[in-house]
This record gives structure tokens, sequence and C-alpha cells, in this order.
């Protein structure tokens, strides 16, 4: 069979890492073309990576050539691309968050319903993480009783540029947003946000780290820490409490080394070095479904769900109060 010819729009670090990806470690898809704002960035990464750049992300979509699509643009430009993506008839993947807004997503979710077919995928890639997913096969086994409560920490060495006291929930945080809800296989009923002291490694009026409190429609609680200027690694725990035991997120196998009177266990340095098998078997199992003819990763619904969560917490967190979650029904179809 041939390959799934793939377009991206955002060439961006994720975008271009994306397209190394594809094209040298994995199979069955390879990136054709891209798109950018910036027409003359985007040439130059289409000059070294070999791929036809077109002057609009627009143009690239419905292009004949093209059959999938991957957008990794800035945020407020999702929803543009994905809904171009429908109209198009065609398969897209689009990186986390699905829209900046819920309402921005639920008009996505009524677009692709109207056009009949699945067609989107959101980049929750942690559902790809082999111990995540060794998380949810003990969960669905009920061996160890029901999840009673969650503990979970989000850990980066700094920050990035520009970060600010709203981005651990929505840059960060939402990360856990989905997966817990993934691993757990329930909705959320309210959230909370509170704020310990400020480490002195925060950027200028920055509120970190913080602490992110869910409850579950069941009445399962959940405590997430957002640590970004941790100042010694990037680190993601998850511990799941459950009625008949703890279930502990594996730690990356990083070999032991022996030094200056010390046994040192290294740990990752940013999400790029924690997380590359769960991005390879992402792509490789979507490009692997479009060829299928069905995508059956994190849908725009979850898109959805994930935003309305993450929305609410946002207004917890500035409000300080407890914030119900109230989502609407889930449309037959995105049953499964």
């Amino acid at each position: 069979m041939a390959d799934l010819r793939i377009g991206i729009v955002g060439t961006g670090m994720i975008g271009r890492t994306h397209i190394e990806r594809i094209n040298t470690k994995l199979q069955g898809g390879r990136v054709v073309a891209c798109a950018d704002a910036n027409i003359d960035f985007c040439k130059s990464v289409a000059e070294k990576y070999g791929l036809k750049a077109y002057e609009t992300g627009e143009a690239m979509i419905n292009a004949e050539d093209i059959d999938a699509i991957i957008v990794t643009t800035i945020d407020p430009f999702h929803e543009e691309y994905v809904t171009a993506a429908i109209h198009a008839g065609k398969y897209v993947f689009c990186e986390k968050p699905l829209a900046p807004t819920p309402e921005a997503c639920k008009r996505i979710v009524s677009e692709e319903i109207k056009g009949g077919k699945q067609l989107v995928q959101v980049g929750f890639m942690r559902r790809y993480d082999p111990g995540y997913r060794q998380l949810k096969k003990y969960i669905d086994s009920g061996k160890y009783g029901q999840p009673l409560m969650l503990h979970c920490a989000h850990r980066n060495y700094t920050a990035d540029r520009g970060w600010k006291t709203s981005s651990s929930v929505e840059n960060s945080m939402i990360h856990e947003i989905d997966v817990l809800r993934w691993l757990l296989g329930e909705n959320y009923k309210t959230a909370e946000v509170v704020f310990p002291k400020t480490t002195c490694n925060a950027q200028d009026g920055v509120r970190d780290p913080q602490i992110m409190i869910l409850t579950t429609e069941s009445g399962v609680r959940i405590d997430v820490e957002s640590f970004v200027n941790c100042h010694y690694g990037y680190d993601v725990h998850c511990e799941v409490v459950c009625e008949e035991g703890c279930l502990n997120l594996p730690e990356p196998a990083n070999a032991m080394i022996r030094t200056n009177d010390a046994r040192v266990t290294p740990i990752c340095h940013d999400w790029s070095e924690r997380f590359p098998e769960a991005y390879n078997t992402e792509f490789q199992e979507w490009i692997n479904a479009c060829k299928e003819g069905h995508v059956d990763g994190p849908s725009a619904w979850d898109g959805y769900a994930g935003q309305l969560a993450a929305a609410a917490a946002s207004k917890a967190r500035d409000t300080q109060t407890v914030v119900e979650i109230h989502y609407d029904e889930m449309p037959t179809f995105y049953k499964k």
C-alpha cells in the first residue's frame, strides 16, 4: 500500500520534530508538504526536508495529492485549519488543544458530525506512553478494586519564555486533564486550583507551583501539582490509590551511575526525552488507522471535554473557588 501523503500546517519546533519523526523513524506515511504563515521560513523548512511549500494552509489542505493533515500552528489557528480539513474530507491530527475555548471545540465537533465521518484526532500523546497504558490496563482489570484517589505531578526544569500563571492549567496540566479522564473512564464534576508558596525562580508575577484539584462524577479525588520551575529536570508522577493496592506510573528506564562517592540515576531534562516512544506510537497508530479508513485516538469530543475542564480550572484559579463542570451529552456519533 502506498504511503499516506501528509501535509503539515505550522513549521515551528514541534512541527519540524514531527516531520523528522514520520520521515525517518516511522512506516507507512510521509510528510510531503508544509505551510506556514511565515512563508519564507516555510520555504526554508521545505528545502531542508525535501517538501513542497504552499502559500497557504488552505491550499495545501485542498491539494489532491495530500491525503491527511497535521496541524501544529499556534493555538488560535487550530479551529480554522481543522475545520478546513473536515470540509476537504481529510483526516487531520491536531496538536493539543483542539481549539483555545470549549465553544470553538464544539464548533469543530458540529462540523465533523455534519460531515458524517470521524476525521479528527487530538494530540494527547500521554495515552500512548507505555507507562500510562500499563496503568489503564490495571485499572480496567478491576483486580485492585476501584480507584479512590490520584496523586500526580508535572514538573519542568524551567518555564518557557512568555509563561503566564494561566499557562500551568492551559498548557501543562491539560495533559493530566485528558489522560486522567481516559484512565478513569469518567468525566469531572468539580475543579479547584490553589497556590502554594511561590518559588523564587518563577518569572515576575507568575504563580508557580500550582495544585489543581479535580473530583470525578463518581467521587474520585485527584490532585495535580504543576511546578514549571523545579530546577532539577522534567518529572512526571501519577499514583492511583485503589481499594486493594496502589498503582504507580513507571519511571523511565535510565541507568544508575556510580560516580564521586554516589549512586546517581539521571532523570529526563525535558518532554522530548521523556515521551519519545509515546509520540512515535501515537503517530504510527494514527498513520495505520488513516490508511485503514478510520481514526481511533483522542477525538474531537475528547478535545472539547478537555477544554471544558481546563476552562473550569482556569475560572477556579482566577476566582479561588470550586467550580462545577457541566458537560453536554456526548453525541451518539462519538460513542464506540
